[in-house]
């Protein structure tokens, strides 16, 4: 059982690191590690097992592997799809179809490499494999995570409800988006409200240069309209980032009261890295998700993890720098 071992004591650091401060995205790398090294030493018990059985179930194991890559590549491929007819061709849009294209690249790269073995062909193959391993370590990781942190419970008391704002159709109209995040913020107010508390709802979204009135205006038009108190609403009208949404909506939380505690509200797909925004601008709250059509969840999913990467760009870029030295250092051997 030693083997698992380092699996073990990943996942007790992952649950420490957890129940200190939940919003880290070192916590998505060290479940991924625990998974995997699991994995790993579950597959290397099956294979020096001997037994026949063992073979087939770790041969199993890896065509279920093989297999999903191909069924990914081709959903992100419909996705990407589907995305262009619904939303357009605006690069944002495209990332879906992307990945699927870079999947079937690096494959067909590495298929080559094997086929052909030339040394540079090998030296390239084994640069595109690492790098494309890693991302993909750090994509699966973050979705796991991601999931996790949805649904761990947030303070059973809030002082203040902010809601995100995500943009204006036709310069005035609250989209389905931004209408998910409104009604999951009113039921989130209601159960605070049911809980004792009296909660302040900060609607965040400053004008765009195509908006006929502040998003956080809209926004509160929104509630309103259904019958939430016009009271019990604080506009925060400056903000054109989430970073921005977070910062001014501080400022008004700690100008009302210094000890505040709040909840965030924003999409399912964008909850983690709200979260992790919300860390490191020092807001006192956890942040939920309000349901995303299905089409639209992975493209927006890959955005995310695309803003979190160059987020931690310093390390992302030294760990690709040793991928492509192997790269080098296998081509030159060979």
């Amino acid at each position: 059982m030693l083997v698992y071992a380092p699996a073990a004591l990943l996942f007790l650091v992952f649950s420490w690191r957890v129940l200190r401060e939940r919003r880290r995205f070192g916590n998505a790398v060290l479940l991924g590690l625990a998974v995997l090294c699991a994995l790993v030493a579950w597959m290397s018990r099956l294979v020096r097992s001997g037994s026949t059985s063992g073979l087939v179930v770790a041969c199993s194991l890896l065509a279920v592997c093989a297999l999903g890559i191909l069924v990914l590549t081709y959903l992100l491929f419909l996705n990407g799809l589907r995305m262009v007819r619904k939303e357009g061709r605006s690069p944002a849009n495209l990332l879906s179809l992307t990945a699927a294209l870079g999947i079937v690249g690096v494959i067909a790269l590495v298929i080559t490499a094997a086929v052909v073995r030339t040394p540079l062909l090998f030296g390239v193959g084994a640069a595109a494999l690492g790098l494309s391993s890693y991302v993909s370590f750090l994509f699966l990781s973050f979705v796991c995570y991601a999931f996790l942190y949805g649904r761990l419970q947030v303070r059973r008391k809030a002082d203040f409800v902010v809601v995100l704002g995500s943009g204006l159709v036709g310069g005035s109209t609250v989209p389905p988006l931004l209408a998910s995040r409104l009604e999951r913020a009113r039921e989130v107010h209601a159960r605070l409200t049911g809980r004792g508390g009296s909660p302040v709802l900060i609607t965040s979204g400053g004008q765009g240069p195509d908006e006929k009135l502040p998003e956080s205006h809209a926004m509160a038009d929104y509630l309103t309209d259904r019958g939430f108190p016009a009271d019990l609403i604080e506009r925060e009208d400056r903000s054109t980032t989430t970073d921005e949404n977070l910062r001014f909506s501080k400022a008004i939380m700690e100008a009302a009261k210094p000890d505040y505690h709040c909840v965030v509200v924003t999409n399912n797909y964008h909850a983690f890295r709200a979260a992790l925004t919300a860390r490191r601008v020092g807001v006192r709250g956890q942040v939920v998700g309000a349901p995303t059509a299905a089409y639209f969840w992975p493209n927006a999913t890959l955005r995310e993890f695309a803003a979190v990467l160059v987020a931690y760009r310093r390390t992302n870029i030294a760990i690709c720098l040793l991928f492509v030295l192997g790269g080098v250092l296998v081509w030159s051997v060979r």
